[in-house]
């Protein structure tokens, strides 16, 4: 099949990599022209996987247009703030596109699928989602994903188009659970890195995944996702690697803040900006909307976004009242 790569970063450069490796045609698009010329002369993308060579029958592309022309599928790997203007040129495309990119949209509310159904409403969007360190895959450590679509031939389509190996995919038709999973996750993993940065023990940072999770079962169930979906791999599997893996942005990011460390300086000088960091606002007016319960995603919010003390959001978040377990 003939797949292009929207995105030449960590993610999108090891799926490039995947499907060379099961005999797919792989254009990968980047929008730095520079970049991908050194990718080209080196043979591997060194700022987010060194060491990891890229099949020379890979096509590198800085051409949007031209990237899409001949794709029988399209994967898209940017970062969410620029989903919408990327996935424009793709208003005409009447076949699969897979969305790997893990926020919610800030102004609408919307997951990535739900921007495809605007910017490419005649595609057949899947979200492919799980706990999948770019990394890891790019090494070809076993790893699991999950493709969901509201079409379950899609979603078999594109389950057959990655499967590898070491690259295990599981369908589902829970398209806003797994998304909102993925997406939810990151924001609780902020928060498991500043429990890190305050040298908190073990007990605080599994109590604070436990109740992360609830949370994001909470506002997910509210938005329409299944319940049993938080417990898989796009929901529990995902958020357990992102809050502990040291290849984390999100947690590296909750870490540096818990030392002590300014957000401006961190968001400055990080290669790539967390998209817990984005999404922490997103989720927080999302959760408004909903009329849903979510103390942990407040206080990163208000980390993030009203200058909050770290210290102090932690202690608001430990000196709430006491309740009953709600699962």
């Amino acid at each position: 099949m003939n797949v292009t790569v929207l995105g030449a970063g960590g993610w999108g450069t090891a799926l490039a990599r995947l499907l060379c490796l099961a005999d797919h045609t792989v254009t990968l698009w980047g929008h730095n022209p520079n970049r991908l010329e050194e990718i080209r002369r080196t043979g591997c993308n060194n700022r987010y996987l060194p060491g990891v060579q890229l099949p020379k029958n890979c096509v590198l592309q800085s051409d949007l247009p031209v990237a899409v022309s001949s794709a029988e599928c399209v994967v898209v790997a940017v970062p969410s703030k620029v989903f919408r203007e990327v996935t424009c040129c793709l208003d005409c495309f009447d076949r699969p596109v897979v969305s790997v990119t893990k926020g919610i949209e800030d102004d609408s509310g919307l997951t990535m699928c739900g921007v495809l159904q605007q910017t490419a409403p005649r595609c057949q969007p899947v979200a492919l989602s799980g706990p999948t360190l770019a990394l890891e895959v790019a090494r070809d450590y076993p790893s699991a994903i999950v493709a969901a679509s509201r079409d379950a031939a899609s979603a078999q389509i594109v389950q057959r188009l990655f499967h590898r190996p070491a690259f295990r995919v599981y369908t589902s038709t829970d398209v806003t659970g797994v998304e909102l999973g993925g997406a939810l996750k990151n924001v609780i993993a902020i928060a498991a890195g500043t429990c890190d940065g305050l040298n908190f023990g073990d007990n605080s940072k599994a109590a604070l995944i436990t109740r992360g999770i609830v949370e994001v079962r909470r506002l997910g169930v509210a938005c329409g996702a299944q319940a049993e979906t938080f417990a898989g791999l796009s929901g529990l599997g995902d958020l357990t690697v992102t809050c502990f893996s040291r290849l984390s942005r999100n947690r590296g990011l909750g870490e540096r803040l818990g030392r002590g460390e300014k957000l401006c300086d961190l968001l400055t000088n990080m290669i790539t900006v967390a998209e817990g960091y984005p999404t922490a606002r997103s989720a927080y007016q999302l959760a408004r909307k909903q009329g849903v319960t979510t103390p942990i995603i407040d206080e990163v919010y208000a980390m993030l976004y009203e200058g909050k003390n770290v210290g102090q959001a932690l202690r608001d978040l430990t000196s709430r009242d006491s309740k009953a377990e709600d699962g």
